[in-house]
C-alpha cells in the first residue's frame, strides 16, 4: 500500500491515475489536464522533454550512478563547473545531495560547524522567517514555521535555537540587536515563501539582512529550492542579494529527478579548508552527484539559457496580470502575483473545498493549500493554455 504524502489516508480520495505527460499536460486514462502547478513548481521545460530524455539516456549507457566518495566522473564535475559560472558572485563551492530538505540540512550544518571551526561555540542559533517552510527533515522543520506540516515537532516544546520574525525590516533590526552574538545563520526563501502560503514580500529586506548579518559576521542563506530558475520573475533572488550559502533542488534537473545543492561562497568553504582533519564536513548522500541527474540539470540549465526562459516567464506574469485585473469577490482576502506565481487567498479555508475535482472537470490539475489556491505553471505554457488555468480559477468563484 502507498503511503502518499500529506494525507490521512483513512478516507483519502482516490489520486489521478496518470499514464503518460507531455509538454504542460498530463494524462489519465480518459482526461488531458493542463498540470498547473509543474509537479511542485518543479517541471519548467515541461514533460518528455526530447532532449532531457535524450540527456538521460545517453547518461545510462554508460553508468547510473557512482558514489562521490573516493570516486568522481565528468557529469558531476561539468555540473559543478557550469554552476560555478551560471551562479552570481563567489558562490563556487558545490556540495550534492538528493533532495531540497536534505540540501537545507547541509546548509545549516554548515553554517553551524564554520563557527565550531573557528573556535565560537556560542553561536548556536538561527534567525528565520515566521510561516517559513524549509522541508520535512528536523532540522529544516525547526527552522520551519508552519503547525499545518510542523506540529510534530510541538512534542520538543519551543526550540532555544531559532528565533522566528516576520518580514518586516523594524522586527529583523530587533532580533539582530538582541540575538546577533549567538546566531550563526539567518535563513529565507527569498521574496517569496511558498508552501508557508505563498507570501511574498520586498527585496528591500533582504537588503538589509545582507547588511546585518555583514554587521555581526552572521551567515546568510538563500533557500531557492521552490524560487530559483526563475519562478519570481529573477533567475535568482541571489541575483538581487548576494547570500553566502544558496540551496537549489526542485527545478535544478527540470523536475526530471531529485537531486539538489548547496552553494557555498569562498568564505564559508575557507572555514572547512585546513588542516585539520576533524574540521572537514562529514556529510555525504549516498546519491550525491548522481550522474543521471547531472545529465539532467546540465542540459536544463542550457534549455534555461537558450529557451529564453526569463522571457517566457515575463510573459506569463503579463498574461496573468492582465487576466486577474479587477478580478474580485468577497470570499477573497487578497491576490498576489509575482515572476510564475499567481495566488488567490481566501479567507476561509473552507471555500476551496472541491476545488480540484472541480478543475479536473474542466481540463486543469491543480492543488490547492491552506487557503491559497494558486498556480506556478510550466514555463513552457501556452497563452491559450495559461489562460484556461486561470478562467478555471475564476469560474470557480462564479458558481
Amino acid at each position: 500500500m502507498i503511503w502518499y504524502p500529506y494525507e490521512q489516508m483513512k478516507g483519502m480520495k482516490a489520486p489521478y491515475q496518470i499514464v503518460d505527460a507531455e509538454g504542460v499536460y498530463l494524462y489519465t486514462k480518459n482526461r488531458k489536464l493542463i498540470d498547473s502547478v509543474a509537479s511542485w513548481w518543479s517541471v519548467i521545460h515541461g514533460y518528455k522533454h526530447p532532449e532531457l530524455n535524450q540527456a538521460i539516456l545517453e547518461q545510462a549507457e554508460r553508468f547510473s550512478h557512482v558514489m562521490l566518495g573516493g570516486l568522481t566522473h565528468v557529469p558531476v564535475q561539468r555540473l559543478a563547473e557550469k554552476l560555478e559560472q551560471f551562479l552570481p558572485g563567489d558562490l563556487n563551492h558545490i556540495f550534492f545531495s538528493d533532495s531540497g530538505s536534505v540540501a537545507v540540512e547541509v546548509a545549516l550544518k554548515m553554517a553551524l560547524q564554520f563557527y565550531r571551526n573557528r573556535g565560537e561555540k556560542r553561536r548556536t542559533m538561527v534567525l528565520a522567517l515566521e510561516h517559513a517552510y524549509h522541508g520535512d527533515t528536523f532540522k529544516a522543520m525547526e527552522v520551519g514555521d508552519d503547525a499545518d506540516y510542523h506540529f510534530v515537532m510541538e512534542a520538543y516544546g519551543p526550540s532555544a535555537y531559532v528565533k522566528h520574525i516576520p518580514t518586516q525590516i523594524e522586527a529583523l533590526e530587533e532580533a539582530f540587536e538582541k540575538y546577533h552574538d549567538r546566531l550563526h545563520a539567518m535563513i529565507v526563501e527569498p521574496l517569496l515563501q511558498a508552501a508557508g502560503g505563498m507570501r511574498m514580500y520586498e527585496v528591500s529586506f533582504l537588503r538589509r539582512a545582507r547588511e546585518l548579518c555583514d554587521q555581526y559576521e552572521v551567515l546568510l542563506i538563500f533557500d531557492e529550492v521552490a524560487t530559483g530558475f526563475g519562478r519570481t520573475g529573477h533567475r535568482f533572488a541571489a541575483d538581487l542579494v548576494l547570500p553566502d550559502i544558496l540551496v537549489l533542488g526542485k527545478a535544478l534537473t527540470g523536475g526530471y529527478i531529485g537531486h539538489a545543492v548547496t552553494v557555498a561562497n569562498q568564505k564559508v568553504f575557507d572555514g572547512f579548508y585546513d588542516d585539520h582533519a576533524e574540521h572537514a564536513l562529514m556529510h555525504g548522500p549516498t546519491f550525491a552527484g548522481n550522474a543521471l541527474a547531472c545529465s539532467a540539470a546540465l542540459k536544463s540549465i542550457e534549455l534555461f539559457e537558450t529557451q529564453k526562459e526569463m522571457e517566457k516567464i515575463k510573459r506569463i506574469e503579463e498574461i496573468t496580470r492582465r487576466e486577474m485585473m479587477d478580478f474580485s469577490d468577497p470570499r477573497i482576502q487578497e491576490i498576489r502575483m509575482m515572476g510564475g506565481c499567481v495566488c488567490i487567498e481566501v479567507k476561509d479555508a473552507m471555500t476551496l473545498k472541491g476545488y480540484q475535482q472541480f478543475a479536473y472537470e474542466r481540463g486543469v490539475f491543480s492543488r490547492p493549500f491552506l487557503q491559497c489556491l494558486y498556480a506556478m505553471v510550466p514555463y513552457v505554457i501556452g497563452e491559450e493554455e495559461l489562460v484556461q488555468v486561470l478562467d478555471t480559477m475564476k469560474a470557480w468563484f462564479a458558481r
